[in-house]
């Protein structure tokens, strides 16, 4: 460092005293005899280098040269100093080491594919907000989350995305995002089961790195039910743990024996079109609840929140609205819901009455096996008829046909399961089934895929196999299929009709909304519960007459004589053969239309 100082003094004298020299000899004005022009020459090299330039003396230069130095050196250390502060501000920017200074954010702990999900509809949710803010802290390099925020979820709008660096099991690490200010904090679940105890880690870090009297709202996620009470208690009472195996083994389950409901949850989960919500009615204070759903004219009612704060959806249709009694609503926003004086006009011409058919035994082909795989047959034998059967053809040794007993074992009295083993990537396995036999099929990746990218890609070839088989046979196949990355769904070979259950965009999807409107966590817990109510796909032919035209008022109406809110329906006539899972959530009930025979209404039903 001296040396190059040295060399940059000498450089500069070479270049000053020769043209300081040369702009005073060649100036008119400058002293007649040589010791004078040297001085003014020293005066301009000490002015140019801010060196002082007094003459006289040798002592009063050599003390004007010495203050000149202080000077110099003063002023240097001062812009260094504050070079300094300012780079280090600018590293711990870069790193994520400083701390976010808002409140009434959303923060958001760990890095997974949920990450992208969440972000998207907390963007979507912010979208008619003034300004919204989203902390994200992750054990990963700042710039990297920035740069994959930036491609996975585009323009964020009036939402800004502030990314900070540490690991969320840090206390110190969880103050860069003011957790103790926010509005609420997601806590994204960990690639793999055994890693579940970093959650109950990152809640117990949390309630640390929080006053004991701040409350604050907490959404977290894990894979493996052992560890789901253990989180709970961590959390506290201010706190939602959602169990991304069960759920996602609940929702297979349901779409297996009601195909397209995979579209109906898609749209009643993300903020793209129309949501659940909680709503205030004090109009409405004394009618029953039959009554009520017909008198919000462009919102469905389902359900209702007591003054005490119990949720009751799909009560019964003579429950009285109390004073106080708020609406669970599903609406284009939290703003669209309006009530009007009387309620809409049905048309009782056109109304049926006619008996449910009697559950008749399915038969289901699970091809692959994974952990939620014992949680799809034990959800699927609570909701079958007697003498219905789960055939299991999966790829693996006497393990794998030992925890497909003891899933058999598990099940309900009314549910058979058998298994056969081979691997469903294989075209001998897929080609020696009869796909004929079965009312629906389940496609499940493994795991952890052997030589593969991911479980998907296993997934994905025996897709491609059973619709080989489908356009050579011409049997049609109902398939359900389970993934992990939404990215490879677009990729899938699906037929008409193909549900498929994203597991890490479905967790996003409730996390999402649950942190926009915390009476949803009771709601979701109800639709996804073993028992209780939840959406049903039903033939139009139960409620009106097919071929007829009817408002959605009518539907609304007859729906509600059987005990169940209607909330969509499902177009499967002739004109949409193409499509064939045309879902409408919440239409207009002055909405007319002629049913087709093929036509289903969604509805909240108890099982």
């Amino acid at each position: 460092m001296t040396v190059l100082i040295g060399w940059l003094a000498v450089a500069c004298l070479a270049v000053v005293i020769p043209v300081s020299a040369l702009l005073v000899w060649t100036d008119d004005r400058a002293p007649d005899t040589a010791w004078a022009k040297t001085a003014a020459v020293w005066r301009s090299v000490g002015q140019t280098l801010r060196l002082g330039g007094e003459v006289g003396s040798p002592l009063r230069v050599a003390l004007s040269v010495l203050l000149a130095l202080m000077a110099l050196f003063y002023v240097s250390t001062i812009v260094g100093l504050i070079t300094t502060a300012i780079t280090e501000e600018l590293i711990a920017l870069r790193r994520g080491h400083s701390t976010v200074l808002e409140s009434g954010h959303t923060v958001v702990l760990g890095w997974s594919d949920q990450i992208f999900t969440v972000v998207t509809e907390l963007v979507a949710a912010n979208a008619n907000q003034r300004r919204g803010a989203v902390a994200v802290l992750a054990d990963r390099d700042v710039t990297e989350m920035e740069e994959e925020l930036r491609s996975g979820v585009g323009d964020t709008g009036r939402t800004r995305i502030v990314c900070r660096n540490g690991r969320p099991t840090d206390p110190a690490a969880l103050a860069r995002v003011s957790p103790a200010t926010a509005d609420v904090v997601l806590v994204l679940p960990r690639d793999h089961p055994d890693e579940d105890a970093e959650i109950v880690k990152n809640l117990l870090a949390l309630r640390t790195a929080v006053d004991q009297d701040s409350r604050v709202r907490t959404v977290a996620v894990v894979r493996d039910t052992r560890y789901r009470l253990a989180a709970e208690l961590a959390a506290g009472p201010d706190a939602v743990v959602l169990e991304i195996d069960d759920v996602t083994a609940r929702l297979v389950a349901q779409c297996a024996r009601q195909p397209g409901l995979s579209l109906v949850y898609q749209e009643l989960l993300d903020f793209a079109g129309d949501e659940f919500y909680v709503v205030d009615a004090p109009t409405q204070t004394g009618r029953v609840f039959a009554e009520v759903l017909r008198v919000c004219p462009t919102s469905s009612v389902v359900g209702v929140v007591r003054m005490d704060g119990a949720l009751h959806l799909n009560p019964p249709a003579t429950s009285v609205l109390r004073p106080g009694d708020r609406l669970v609503v599903i609406a284009q926003d939290d703003d669209t819901t309006v009530t009007t004086g009387e309620p809409a006009a049905f048309d009782e011409s056109v109304m049926v009455n006619r008996t449910p058919a009697a559950a008749r035994p399915e038969r289901v082909l699970l091809l692959g096996w994974n952990r939620r795989a014992r949680h799809i047959v034990r959800h699927l034998s609570g909701h079958v008829a007697a003498r219905s059967v789960v055939h299991v053809v999966a790829h693996g040794g006497e393990s794998l046909a030992t925890e497909v007993r003891e899933a058999a074992a598990e099940a309900a009295p009314t549910l058979t399961v058998t298994f056969g083993p081979g691997d469903p990537t294989l075209p001998g396995t897929v080609n020696g089934l009869d796909l004929s036999d079965y009312d629906g099929v389940i496609v499940l990746g493994p795991d952890h895929g052997p030589g593969l990218d991911s479980p998907d890609d296993r997934t994905l070839v025996t897709l491609l196999l059973l619709r080989d088989r489908e356009r050579t046979s011409g049997v049609p196949v109902r398939v359900v299929t389970e993934m992990t990355d939404d990215r490879n769904r677009v990729l899938a070979p699906a037929g008409v009709g193909a549900d498929f259950i994203v597991s890490g965009k479905l967790v996003g999807l409730l996390m999402a909304q649950i942190s926009q409107n915390w009476h949803l966590a009771g709601l979701f817990g109800e639709l996804l519960a073993p028992q209780g109510n939840t959406i049903h796909l039903k033939p139009v032919g139960d409620y009106v007459r097919a071929g007829q035209r009817a408002s959605f008022a009518t539907v609304v109406e007859a729906a509600s004589r059987r005990g169940e809110c209607a909330i969509g329906y499902r177009s499967r006539g002739p004109a949409r053969v193409g499509t064939d899972h045309e879902v409408r959530i919440n239409p207009a009930k002055a909405e007319v239309r002629c049913w087709s025979a093929d036509d289903e209404v969604i509805v909240m039903a108890g099982s």
